[in-house]
């Protein structure tokens, strides 16, 4: 009889909360995804979820711990976050509107000195989004909101994360637009790269989920397993309590 592997853990949250001043706007949270998992977060306006994604990456004071790979990340440091390999591509996408695409990309792969390896990162981000390539003597402030969001996954994608945080990405997208970037999101799991995804849009975004935790008042109120919500009502059900 085959044994079954242990899915190894790749992040693990353990009672982190967050305030801004004398307001709690996360709770003891505790949470985890294992290597090669595509994990939602989902929750109304106000839930806590942007703020869940800041204290991972160290941007906001914060108590309780956060650990990759068995190791804790530094509190208020999100250049060691981001040296371990924890990427964050935030609420509005943090493009440098000033600059070209081709720079916002570049600055993605500040760190690397190779000039061999980053041909390959860029030329692995434009196949992924043609749009790109097409684009990279433009500012980034004339493109699309879609363009300026592929731009954004882009340049996260340059660093060669280990993990991607993404903070509502289909915000102010078309339909179409936001079919493009989840179908992307989704290739890259398939690949291997583990992802946490915030989301308002649950119905999309549980189709690509292994698992997905719905966050309330910051805190978690429910982990759900995508694969036993059958409609819309049952959703809605769990967003109600």
């Amino acid at each position: 009889m085959k044994s079954i592997a242990t899915p190894t853990r790749i992040l693990e949250i353990e009672g982190l909360s967050a305030r801004y001043g004398h307001v709690e706007a996360l709770r003891p949270v505790d949470l985890h995804v294992d290597e090669g998992e595509l994990v939602a977060v989902l929750g109304p306006n106000g839930a806590g979820k942007s703020t869940l994604m800041n204290a991972i990456m160290g941007l906001v004071p914060t108590q309780g711990q956060v650990k990759f790979r068995g190791r804790a990340v530094p509190r208020r440091a999100p250049a060691a976050a981001a040296g371990l390999g924890i990427v964050l591509v935030p609420e509005g996408r943090g493009i440098f509107a000033p600059m070209t695409v081709a720079e916002n990309l570049e600055l993605g792969a500040y760190l690397l000195n190779d000039k061999h390896e980053y041909a390959r990162r860029t030329a692995r981000v434009l196949a992924m989004f043609p749009r790109l390539k097409e684009r990279l003597a433009q500012t980034a402030g004339s493109l699309s909101g879609g363009e300026q969001q592929m731009l954004a996954v882009g340049r996260a994608l340059m660093s060669e994360p280990k993990i991607l945080l993404l903070d509502e990405p289909s915000l102010g997208l078309a339909p179409r637009i936001i079919d493009e970037i989840l179908q992307k999101l989704g290739e890259l799991n398939r690949q291997g790269l583990s992802i946490i995804l915030v989301e308002q849009k649950a119905p999309l975004v549980l189709k690509l989920a292994n698992r997905a935790y719905l966050l309330s008042v910051g805190s978690i109120a429910a982990e759900i397993d995508p694969r036993t919500i059958k409609s819309h009502d049952e959703l809605v059900q769990y967003y109600l309590g």
